[in-house]
């Protein structure tokens, strides 16, 4: 996050600090007129900020921390499925199972099952997807 825009020197401590308000709020509303007003942007500007800087969108990138926290969860045992999905921000098993195998190749429940060296390898490469 090094790169400075026209004429705003500090976006990248902007960014970094939104992130880590991300990954402290999950569970949170993280909608985009929400982080904007935390990064203290516009919509628009902060999109093409954190596109820019980090390769993906603010939905995209909130979805994916959202499920490997929750993959994190399951690996570490977590029994309701259901549960787990609130804490990601959905409204059903069914959205939530779904977007979850799209972005892990596997069920929750699957997931749950695989042994602990496996779940965590699919957590770190699916961070890299």
């Amino acid at each position: 996050m090094g790169r400075e825009y026209e004429g705003l020197p500090e976006a990248g401590e902007r960014l970094e600090a939104l992130v880590a308000y991300i990954g402290h709020n999950t569970d949170r509303d993280l909608s985009r007129e929400v982080l904007a007003e935390v990064a203290g942007y516009s919509v628009p500007h902060l999109h093409r900020i954190f596109t820019g800087e980090l390769g993906e969108n603010i939905a995209d990138y909130v979805r994916r921390v959202r499920l490997e926290r929750a993959g994190r969860k399951l690996r570490m045992g977590a029994v309701d499925i259901s549960q787990v999905a609130l804490a990601a921000g959905y409204q059903t098993h069914t959205a939530f199972s779904r977007a979850f195998k799209r972005h892990f190749g596997l069920s929750p429940s699957a997931f749950r099952q695989l042994g602990c060296a496996a779940a965590t390898a699919l957590l770190r490469d699916g961070r890299n997807r």
